[in-house]
């Protein structure tokens, strides 16, 4: 199932940036769903992920200051960005899974997610 991410954008260090990912015909409460991230030259890393029972899991180069959420009226996944960094600067993807995961390792995996949307790019300027 494809996904779509938007919101991307170039942005002032210190600034917010909110990204988001819909999901036509699949809804996103049946669903584990993660941010990942690539920078250029750089392997692609995992953000943040919500487990199906709203679980929250980040990265801590992003903890305190991303958040994951997801809109299930909407069914929308959201990445909420603030105080953000040069060093956040890369390719933002949202990925799902329909599988439920009892290990937490599990969700910071990119072999986890089987659906991917196309990247947005997020660059943070000094």
């Amino acid at each position: 199932v494809q996904l779509q991410a938007y919101g991307g954008g170039l942005v002032q260090a210190g600034e917010s940036l909110s990204l988001s990912c819909s999901a036509p015909g699949r809804p996103l409460m049946s669903n584990s769903m993660a941010w990942f991230r690539q920078a250029p030259g750089k392997e692609r890393e995992f953000v943040a992920a919500i487990a199906r029972s709203g679980g929250e899991y980040y990265a801590d180069s992003v903890q305190g200051r991303f958040t994951i959420s997801r809109d299930i009226s909407k069914n929308t996944l959201y990445l909420q960005m603030n105080s953000l960094k040069p060093g956040d600067t890369a390719a933002y993807y949202c990925a799902g899974s329909q599988r439920v995961y009892t290990r937490r390792s599990s969700y910071y995996q990119s072999s986890s997610y089987d659906s991917w949307g196309q990247g947005t790019q997020v660059t943070v300027s000094s």
